[in-house]
C-alpha cells in the first residue's frame, strides 16, 4: 500500500459518518494487540483550547529530555500532522505500513460480522500503533469530540485535563453546558489526577461531581495557580506564573491572545501533576518549552504589510476570543474579513460577534462537504443589523478569496482569515506558496 492508497482508504471511511461509540475501536484494537497499553499518556478534553494546551505540554515535555508522542484533530495542511513524535510528523511510508495492517484487522472484523470503524477510530489505531512502535515515554492525546464515547477514551491516562467548555457540536453532546460537559468528563478515570482550566459555574459543577464520584483528585488551575502579564505585542507575551509548586518568573510564550496565558497555567498545572507518580518536571523544562511552543493556525500571523492573520476560530467561543485579540493587538487597523463557516455551527451568532469590527468582509467557502457556500453567508450577514454595513464580497473559491483580500488591502490593514479549521489549513498552504 502507499502513502497515497493509505490516504484514499482512510478518508474513504468517511461515508460511514460520526458515529460515538466503544465497541468498534475496542475489537480493533483488541486485534492489533491492544498497543494502547502501556503508554504514559495525558489525555486532553474542551471544547477551546485543546491544541494550543496540548502543543505546551508536548513541548515542555520534550524539554524535559522525554520523546513524546502527540496526537491531535484535525489536521491543517497534511494529514501527517496529526501524529507526531517529537515534534515531528508520521513519515508517509509509516502511515502506509501502518495503514495495511489496520486494514487487514479491519477486514477481520467485517468477517465477523462486525460493524465497520469509522475513519477518525481507523486514524487513532493508526496513531497508536506508530506510538507504541517508537516507544515513547508520554502520549498527549487530544480528544477528538466529547469524551465519553471518543476513540481515544479506551485508555487510562496518568492525568486528565479539560481546557474551557462551551458549545459545539450539540447535535452530538447535548444541547447545554450540563450535558456537554457530561460528555467531556468521560475522560475523567477512577483515582487518577484530573486538571482543569478556568470553566462556566455549569460545567465546574459537573467536573466536581464526577472527580468526587469517581476518587479523581481535581486541581482546579484557577486556584491552583495565578499569573501576571508584564509585556505583550505581536511577538508574543511574558509573564509570571506561581503554581503551589514554583514561582516561575519571566516565561514567554509565542502564543497571542489573553486565553494562551491560561492554557500555558493549564498546560504546567497538568505536568506538575505528574509529581504524584514521581514524575518531576523542572522548573527550566517549563520555561524551555513554553518558549518553544508553537501552535500553527490559531492567531497566526503569516505576513507583514499587511499584516495577515489566520484563526481556527469555528465556534462562538473562539470568535469572540479572536474579537477580542483583533481588538487588542490591532486597535487601529482597518480588517478586511475573509470567512468561511460550516453549516452544522451556530454561524449566524458568530456572524454577529465577528463582522461589526471588520470594515470589508469576503465570504468563502471552506474545503468540506458540510460549508455554506459564499453566497449563503453573504446574505446570512447582509440579513444582521449594524452601526455601520461593511461591503460584502463573494467568491466560493478559497484562492481567488485570498487573492481579493490581498489585493485589497493597503500596507497598514489586517487581513484576518477565520470561521473554520478546514478553511485557514488551504489558506496557510496558499500563503505559504
Amino acid at each position: 500500500m502507499s502513502y497515497k492508497e493509505a490516504l484514499e482508504y482512510i478518508h474513504g471511511l468517511t461515508k460511514f459518518g460520526i458515529r460515538l461509540g466503544l465497541d468498534r475501536i475496542k475489537k480493533l484494537l483488541e486485534i492489533l494487540g491492544n498497543p494502547q497499553e502501556g503508554i504514559k499518556i495525558l489525555h486532553v478534553a474542551g471544547t477551546n483550547g485543546k491544541g494550543s494546551t496540548c502543543a505546551m505540554i508536548d513541548s515542555i515535555l520534550r524539554a524535559a529530555g522525554y520523546r513524546v508522542g502527540l496526537y491531535i484533530s484535525p489536521y491543517l495542511e497534511v494529514f501527517n500532522e496529526r501524529i507526531k513524535v517529537d515534534g515531528r510528523n508520521i513519515p508517509d511510508d509509516d502511515i502506509a505500513r501502518l495503514t495495511e495492517k489496520v486494514k487487514n484487522a479491519v477486514e477481520e472484523m467485517e468477517k465477523k460480522g462486525w460493524s465497520v470503524p469509522t475513519e477518525f477510530e481507523v486514524v487513532t489505531a493508526l496513531g497508536f500503533l506508530y506510538f507504541k512502535e517508537q516507544k515513547v515515554d508520554f502520549l498527549v492525546l487530544e480528544v477528538g469530540m466529547g469524551g465519553r464515547f471518543d476513540a481515544t477514551n479506551v485508555i487510562t491516562p496518568l492525568v486528565s485535563v479539560i481546557t474551557p467548555i462551551s458549545y459545539d457540536h450539540q447535535q452530538y453532546l447535548g444541547s447545554t453546558l450540563t450535558e456537554i460537559a457530561r460528555e467531556k468528563c468521560g475522560i475523567i478515570k477512577p483515582g487518577r489526577a484530573t486538571v482543569t482550566a478556568p470553566q462556566d459555574e455549569e460545567a465546574m459543577k459537573v467536573i466536581e461531581e464526577t472527580c468526587s464520584k469517581l476518587n479523581s483528585s481535581l486541581v482546579k488551575v484557577e486556584k491552583e495557580a495565578s499569573y501576571r502579564l508584564i509585556n505583550w505585542g505581536v511577538e508574543g507575551q511574558t509573564f509570571d506564573l506561581k503554581t503551589s509548586k514554583h514561582n516561575y518568573q519571566q516565561l514567554k510564550i509565542r502564543l497571542l491572545g489573553d486565553h494562551q496565558l491560561d492554557n500555558a497555567a493549564t498546560a504546567v498545572v497538568a505536568v506538575e501533576a505528574l509529581q504524584r507518580y514521581g514524575i518531576d518536571i523542572p522548573s527550566e523544562a517549563v520555561r524551555k518549552g513554553l518558549e518553544k511552543a508553537r501552535w500553527p493556525g490559531r492567531l497566526e500571523i503569516l505576513k507583514e504589510n499587511p499584516y495577515v492573520l489566520i484563526d481556527g476560530a469555528h465556534n462562538i467561543a473562539g470568535i469572540r476570543v479572536l474579537k477580542e485579540a483583533l481588538l487588542k493587538y490591532f486597535p487601529e487597523k482597518r480588517i478586511i474579513l475573509v470567512i468561511g463557516i460550516l453549516s452544522d455551527k451556530d454561524y449566524v451568532d458568530m456572524l454577529s460577534e465577528i463582522t461589526p469590527i471588520a470594515d470589508s468582509i469576503i465570504t468563502t467557502r471552506p474545503d468540506s462537504p458540510r460549508a455554506l457556500s459564499a453566497a449563503e453567508l453573504a446574505e446570512s450577514i447582509r440579513k444582521l443589523t449594524f452601526g455601520k454595513t461593511p461591503e460584502v464580497y463573494e467568491s466560493d473559491d478559497i484562492e481567488k478569496a485570498v487573492k481579493a483580500a490581498l489585493d485589497m488591502a493597503s500596507s497598514e490593514d489586517l487581513v484576518v482569515f477565520a470561521g473554520s479549521l478546514y478553511l485557514i489549513g488551504k489558506v496557510r498552504s496558499i500563503l505559504k506558496n
